[in-house]
């Protein structure tokens, strides 16, 4: 039994008690209730593959903007500082997770393919809006990457994590490290295929390949994800009970905390790399490497997680991500940046995949994990929002004084941890088990 079905306390309603199966795993009222659960099935499989398409796509493209901080910074928006560039990317991943909590509760109540085919749409749009934007004019770089790549990001991102959750019980978290580590693939190759496509045919069709690369993959993730419950309970969810699930806040502000830090790396790791010697094209393969880590550190531990519990997991992984970031301090040479990214890279990816499987965990029925997941990554975006900024003015450009950005992205995270262990404690205690 995974981790996350062990952590759904018993429903008490009627068809639970009659079917004696965990409400995780209880489909929603106007479904008939089975007494067994088929795991996985082709369909399952196909709806995690396109929800991991759906993750390359976004989010995996938003993990390289490590590439466009470093181009912007020193070529397409130099006239601007690398904290106002920054803000193009953090704006992009706070809509991302900010828009988390209407989608979450849109997909609760069953408007999951309407949610997918419109987000597809905006982001797209944005993507090719980006092409057209002029060297030196921040405002429409902002918009298109910022503004309408976020949204249109926002609104497929929770219902393509939360859908798997319909075919799997037993290897949810599995599951879920999949689709994550699509992203983690998306990282690993974007990074390479946009910084030579600006190199051969300059930015605008650099842009344009790539927005028609996402295109057809987007076309097919939206083919073969199917829900398997489309017409969710519209019961109405109490989020005042939400809200006063002390142990749950506990671990979404931990969670804010953790990623207030987490992605300093890939923000500017290649910035830091070129500017103390490493070699220009050996640093363009820096957030390649740190990418290419995050598969197996998504994959892994999820693994993992379903058998020992995905706290259990997250919380040794993530200490080590918060310890290694003042590593960056050690990166001098190639050899010396590319192990930094790979290790980091491995630790660092783990937290990002398990932290869906935390917050379903808490949910008091299958209905709830799509708000419950929306309402964290919600106020987490706060942090995305301006984590980055913050580091980027710590930078304190044109000197680039490099020691209180990353002192201050390793001591949050560090801090976040720390509520995690708090919000663990507590769960072990309501659920009665170790393994959560």
């Amino acid at each position: 039994m995974s981790s996350l079905t062990d952590a759904l306390p018993q429903d008490k309603s009627p068809i639970n008690s009659e079917s004696k199966s965990p409400v995780g795993d209880t489909p929603p009222a106007t479904q008939p209730v089975a007494n067994t659960f088929v795991e996985g099935g082709l369909q399952g499989w196909l709806t995690v593959l396109g929800a991991a398409l759906t993750l390359f796509s976004t989010f995996g493209a938003a993990l390289a903007f490590g590439i466009f901080q470093d181009y912007y910074t020193r070529e397409y928006l130099s006239r601007n500082s690398p904290s106002e560039i920054s803000w193009i990317g953090s704006t992009q991943l706070f809509l991302d997770f900010f828009i988390g909590l209407p989608t979450g509760r849109l997909y609760d109540a069953g408007h999951f393919r309407l949610l997918m085919i419109s987000g597809s749409v905006i982001y797209l749009f944005s993507f090719f809006m980006l092409s057209l934007t002029h060297p030196q004019h921040y405002y429409q770089v902002f918009l298109s990457q910022g503004i309408g790549m976020g949204i249109g990001m926002g609104l497929v991102i929770v219902p393509a994590v939360s859908v798997p959750s319909h075919y799997f019980r037993r290897r949810r978290t599995l599951a879920m490290g999949i689709v994550f580590a699509g992203s983690s693939v998306g990282g690993l190759i974007f990074p390479i295929m946009i910084n030579n496509l600006i190199l051969r045919i300059g930015f605008p069709w650099a842009i344009r390949a790539t927005a028609f690369m996402i295109l057809g993959l987007l076309l097919v993730a939206n083919a073969i994800m199917v829900p398997k419950y489309p017409n969710m309970n519209k019961k109405n969810i109490n989020m005042s009970t939400i809200f006063k699930d002390v142990p749950y806040v506990i671990s979404v502000f931990g969670s804010a905390l953790i990623f207030w830090g987490l992605f300093f790396p890939y923000f500017y790791l290649q910035l830091f790399s070129v500017l103390h010697g490493v070699n220009e094209k050996a640093a363009f393969y820096s957030l390649t490497a740190m990418n290419a880590a995050t598969v197996l550190g998504r994959t892994l531990p999820n693994a993992i997680a379903d058998k020992y519990g995905a706290f259990n997991v997250a919380i040794p992984m993530t200490t080590l991500t918060g310890a290694l970031m003042f590593a960056m301090f050690g990166v001098r040479t190639t050899a010396g940046m590319f192990i930094f990214a790979l290790v980091y890279g491995f630790f660092s990816g783990a937290y990002i995949s398990l932290l869906s499987a935390i917050f379903a965990g808490f949910s008091q029925s299958l209905n709830e994990i799509g708000t419950r997941i929306g309402i964290g990554m919600s106020i987490i975006s706060f942090a995305l929002l301006t984590g980055n900024p913050i580091t980027g003015a710590l930078l304190n450009p044109p000197h680039f004084s490099w020691s209180s950005s990353i002192i201050f992205s390793g001591v949050v995270v560090l801090g976040g941890v720390a509520l995690l262990v708090i919000s663990r404690a507590m769960a072990v205690k309501t659920r009665k088990t170790w393994r959560v």
